[in-house]
């Protein structure tokens, strides 16, 4: 398997830093608004990508921030918190805003397939693991005390650009509003790692520190949930290209500084997707979402399809007519595989040959092109539709389109978390194999301890629905 390093800039054969598991780290969304589609097309290509190297077989942990303080207007620490921001506009507390948009965000995720993490940390959870790193670091000489603020010494590093050719205009999306320089800092370069009291007094949550009353910056969060949750060593770390500058290469510098040793080895950046104007942001004020999509009478599963047809380091221009174009090849595949008579003994060693190919070619950079090409390729192969059916299924554990169900919609799970409900479909899963060994009383143990939490099973032609009492 290989992927394009954006730290090393070449495209490398992925090797973990341990034999057969993958630590791997995802940017969370800021929840002081909806996420635009655009973010969207990171999340969809982050999700192919854990599930394709589970699918490789690897055991891979997952962990994801949800950031609901510390984030800044400018991505260079300066102008108002996104989260500030979002309480006064919609005039609710700061912890209103994160749970309603952290439920808005998953639900949009549950539409697209997209699998809910291992591990998802509020950055309002670890307050005492910034403090301890900054604590560290400030005893090490590479942060400072400035104005009430603790900064990160950028001079301190021999190199602290790290990601020193990614385009200069992707690089400059990350100070997105023009603000005053910060005076405080030593080097222009320099990032904050606490904000006090002195700075930003209408801030709605602070806590207590050895520098004051106040809270962590953005940057602080990654790398301390990354380390809390995954440990030291991080064998991949995600997001989209606009974070490569300054927000990864903070978390770099902080990181490694803080550990005295490499710490992640792999980079996966995600471009943008853009629309005739440019980048879609939600600074523009008027932005796409999935429910926009939906009220449009789009599937958002097409939209998952016009996202994998495109490779993630280019550039993906979003119009109805592209989105139009996706929905009709969608279609046309779906309703070609709903056709093949589910027939015939399966063929596994064609299954296994079948699902090697498709492992050279989407494990070539993450080509989900051509692992779309080879849906197409499938039926057209000379053996029965039992076997077609079953290597598409394989594919479609990679691709998450509903290949075998396309008219499959999310279940309203009604209060129930996204930890549960992962932990539902855990059981389920569980309680699928055991019957699928005649282990009756595991299926029935399983059963009764479902109904005991007011979990409803229901057997479809599609498979195992579920809901709660």
């Amino acid at each position: 398997m290989k992927l394009y390093n954006t730290l090393t800039r070449t495209k490398d054969e992925f090797v973990p830093h341990e034999e057969g598991k993958v630590k791997m780290y995802t940017c969370g969304p800021t929840v002081y608004h909806f996420a635009h589609i655009g973010n969207l097309r990171t999340y969809i290509m982050e999700d192919v990508l854990e599930k394709f190297l589970r699918f490789y077989g690897y055991d891979v942990t997952r962990a994801m921030n949800i950031t609901d303080v510390g984030h800044l207007s400018s991505d260079a620490d300066t102008g108002e918190d996104k989260m500030l921001k979002g309480a006064k506009r919609e005039h609710k507390t700061v912890l209103e805003i994160a749970k309603y948009y952290t439920d808005a965000f998953f639900a949009d995720c549950e539409k697209l397939n997209i699998k809910y993490p291992d591990v998802v940390a509020p950055a309002t959870s670890c307050i005492p693991e910034y403090i301890e790193m900054i604590t560290k670091l400030l005893n090490d000489g590479y942060a400072y005390q400035a104005g009430g603020n603790v900064y990160f010494d950028t001079s301190k590093l021999k190199n602290y650009y790290v990601f020193g050719n990614v385009d200069e205009k992707d690089l400059a999306v990350g100070v997105r509003d023009s603000v005053e320089e910060d005076s405080n800092k030593k080097n222009k370069a320099d990032f904050v790692l606490w904000f006090t009291k002195s700075k930003f007094d209408d801030q709605e949550l602070k806590w207590d520190s050895p520098w004051g009353n106040g809270y962590p910056g953005w940057h602080i969060e990654c790398s301390n949930i990354s380390i809390k949750y995954l440990g030291e060593y991080l064998d991949i770390h995600c997001g989209g290209i606009d974070n490569a500058f300054p927000h990864h290469t903070n978390e770099i510098a902080q990181s490694e500084a803080y550990l005295g040793h490499p710490w992640c080895t792999n980079w996966f950046h995600v471009l943008h997707l853009n629309d005739e104007t440019g980048k879609m942001s939600k600074s523009k004020g008027d932005f796409l979402t999935v429910s926009l999509l939906e009220q449009k009478g789009y599937d958002p599963i097409a939209y998952r399809y016009f996202c994998l047809q495109s490779h993630y380091r280019k550039p993906l221009v979003f119009s109805y007519e592209n989105l139009d174009n996706a929905v009709a090849a969608y279609d046309k595949l779906v309703k070609r595989i709903a056709n093949i008579p589910d027939e015939g003994e399966v063929d596994t060693d064609l299954v296994n040959a079948q699902k090697q190919i498709f492992i050279d070619l989407v494990g070539n950079d993450l080509n989900t092109a051509l692992g779309i090409t080879k849906v197409f390729d499938v039926l057209k192969l000379d053996t029965n539709g039992a076997t077609k059916r079953f290597i598409i299924g394989e594919f479609d554990k990679v691709l998450s389109l509903n290949l075998l169900n396309p008219n499959k919609k999310p279940v309203n799970h009604g209060n129930v978390t996204p930890e549960q409900v992962e932990e539902i479909e855990k059981l389920i899963a569980e309680r699928t194999e055991a019957r699928k060994a005649k282990n009756w009383a595991e299926a029935d143990r399983i059963r009764d301890e479902l109904n005991a939490r007011g979990v409803i099973l229901k057997d479809t032609a599609a498979g195992i629905e579920w809901t709660v009492k």
